[in-house]
Parts: structure tokens; C-alpha cells; sequence
């Protein structure tokens, strides 16, 4: 598979808000591949990885798909990777949703529950806050407010990873996190108006 530069490519696993991270991709020119084709894959430029539904059935799909390895091969060569919602789960070593599984690894942590007295899921708008500095900082108003449905967040995470939280109660979500040329939203880009839109462009055109 050639290479095309600009093309980004959304992986098909069977699962995920797939049209609608294309559709928001499309509001800002981008042009972009919906594929569970390792070989296609291989050929974009940057990797989004979206999710819906529960991680077992999420990594389930990812491996019966041969999909696994391709994935953490082309990372490793230093492919942007953008993971969304239970995307960006799948990023951390493991997740204790229904039962230990185990992740992508790139990230540090373990996707637990949220314990709260608060409803479950979270659903709905909610601030993300940045303690320190980080590129896509620059790209968002002072107060940015993104979109959120989730029951479980990552746990156990390396500071040094975590560029966005959001308070839910007690509870600190990470809301933005990466590493290198990993990115992670907890949040959905795609939903969040402006602000998600702003994120979007920073990965496609900025990040590395």
C-alpha cells in the first residue's frame, strides 16, 4: 500500500462512532478512510481509533481482525495515533470493565469504574482543565467545555501522560492524554463542538 500524505485513517473494528468522526473530519477538509484493512491503514498518515460499546468486546474485535498487532506495529514506527472515548481506554495496559483485559498498552494505567454518588454515566458537557502546558492548550479557549458519556475512566495514570482533566464530583477524569505521537480524548472531539473541532485539526495538522 502506497502511502498517501494527509489521508488519516479511521479504524474499523466493528465498533465505533465511525461516520460521525468522518463527518467532523469532512467540516474541516480533511480527508479521511474508514478501513480495518491493515494494509490500507499502513498507508495513512495518522490513525484515529474510536470506540462504543464495552472493552472486551472492543479488544475481542480488534484481535479476531488481525488488527492488534498491525495497530502497535505502525505506532511504534511512529504512526499519530488518536484514540476517542473507549479509544482512548484502549490505549492504557488494561481495563477492569466486566473483566480484566488487557489493552494496547501505550499508556500507563487501568481503566476502572467510577465510584460516585454522581449519576452514572457521566453524560453531558464538562470543563477540561490543564494544569500545565501543552500544544493543543494553545488551540482552545480559556475555559473549554467538551462532551462526555462514560461510565469508566482511566486510573493509576503517569502524570507526566495526562495534558486535560475534568472534575466529575470528586472524581478526576482524564480527559486528554498521550505521550510522543499518542493522543487519547476521553471526551468525544466529534461532539464537542468548536472546542472538539479545534482538537481534531491540532492532531491532523499539528501533532506529530
Amino acid at each position: 500500500m502506497l502511502f498517501r500524505s494527509g489521508m488519516i485513517g479511521i479504524i474499523d473494528y466493528g465498533m465505533g462512532n465511525l461516520r460521525s468522526v468522518e463527518n467532523a473530519l469532512k467540516k474541516l477538509g480533511k480527508e479521511s478512510v474508514i478501513s480495518g484493512d491493515p494494509n490500507v491503514l499502513s498507508g495513512c498518515e495518522k490513525l484515529i481509533l474510536p470506540g462504543v460499546g464495552a472493552f472486551p468486546d472492543c479488544m475481542a474485535n480488534i484481535h479476531q481482525r488481525g488488527l492488534y498487532e498491525p495497530i502497535r506495529k505502525m505506532v511504534s514506527n511512529g504512526t499519530p495515533l488518536l484514540g476517542i472515548c473507549l479509544g482512548m481506554q484502549m490505549l492504557y495496559e488494561a481495563s477492569e470493565e466486566m473483566e480484566l483485559t488487557k489493552g494496547f498498552g501505550f499508556l500507563k494505567g487501568t481503566v476502572k469504574k467510577m465510584e460516585t454518588d454522581l449519576p452514572i454515566p457521566q453524560i453531558g458537557w464538562n470543563e477540561l482543565v490543564f494544569d500545565g502546558s501543552h500544544p493543543v492548550k494553545d488551540v482552545l479557549s480559556d475555559h473549554p467545555y467538551v462532551y462526555y458519556v462514560h461510565s469508566y475512566c482511566a486510573c493509576d495514570i503517569e502524570e507526566s501522560q495526562l495534558y486535560g482533566y475534568s472534575m466529575y464530583g470528586d472524581i478526576r477524569v482524564p480527559g486528554l492524554v498521550g505521550k510522543d505521537n499518542i493522543l487519547g480524548a476521553q471526551f468525544h472531539p466529534e461532539k464537542s463542538g468548536r472546542e472538539g473541532l479545534a482538537i481534531l485539526k491540532y492532531f491532523v495538522e499539528e501533532s506529530v
